[in-house]
């Protein structure tokens, strides 16, 4: 799944590319995806041009022209093509916008998972979920004595409250790992057991794994394009089960756990 280091590295990537570009025509192949009536879909785009890219959460937020956006959640395997009409198409493209300056936009999604919502006029709360998340975790308005006034109202296992999207946006299970690791805090134990200090370490390390992500992913896609899959290879701990822990001073088995269709990968050393 697309988590926010994904999604800030592609609003990058479509930044550089496509504002002030018109799109010429729509062509929509699975309209399972739309959360709009197919026809307004292709008619509200076809002639339009694109403004510039947002990201609120886990959201790509296409701005256009005529005042309306494009919002699309990508869910579990959505994914992008920006490339030339003549490369092949992905299997399970769900649409197609031919660009006036000779590209195509695709998207395309092998579970037919995502949400691809047509926002008039800036309405977002017509967006379900839209208004109900959190802060950015990398804003500047959150700030670290934010952050820990917000943590002490959730309760729950720490992994399951940093995933909360009313607590922070755009954090899913693969960065919740390496944040957890690198603020050496277990990710099932209670969050109400955090002290103020355990609580300032998670934000740092919060700031500081995602951060380096973003910029790693960032000029990835600028060297290989848009990837199939995300960029996962980064990762500290994350799906590293068995593999020693990063720590020097440690080097014991990653434990890794499945529960509830979620991996979670820890050092039970590193972690208490």
């Amino acid at each position: 799944m697309p988590e926010l280091p994904d999604l800030e590295a592609y609003r990058s990537f479509f930044n550089r590319r496509i504002p002030g570009v018109g799109i010429e025509a729509v062509k929509v192949s699975i309209p399972l995806v739309l959360r709009v009536p197919k026809d307004e879909f292709i008619t509200t785009l076809t002639g339009n041009v694109f403004g510039e890219v947002g990201r609120r959460g886990k959201f790509l937020l296409f701005s256009l022209e005529s005042g309306d956006y494009v919002a699309i959640h990508p869910m579990l395997s959505g994914r992008f093509q920006y490339c030339q009409p003549q490369d092949k198409r992905r299997a399970k493209t769900c649409f197609v916008l031919a660009l006036a300056n000779g590209f195509e936009l695709r998207y395309f999604d092998a579970r037919l998972m995502g949400k691809v919502y047509l926002v008039k006029e800036g309405a977002f709360d017509a967006v379900p979920h839209l208004a109900e998340l959190g802060p950015e975790p990398l804003s500047e308005e959150l700030t670290e004595k934010a952050f820990r006034e917000r943590f002490r109202r959730f309760h729950g296992q720490t992994k399951n409250v940093v995933l909360n999207d009313s607590l922070m946006a755009g954090i899913g299970n693969a960065y919740a790992d390496d944040i957890l690791f690198a603020a050496g805090l277990h990710p099932y134990r209670k969050s109400t057991e955090l002290s103020a200090e355990d609580a300032g370490r998670l934000y740092q390390a919060m700031r500081s794994v995602l951060s380096e992500a973003v910029a790693i992913i960032t000029e990835r896609m600028e060297k290989e394009g848009l990837p199939v899959d995300e960029y996962r290879d980064h990762l500290k701990v994350h799906r590293r089960g068995g593999q020693p822990c990063p720590t020097p001073s440690c080097g014991r088995p990653l434990t890794e756990i499945t529960a509830a269709q979620r991996i979670t990968t820890f050092c039970r050393h590193c972690q208490k």
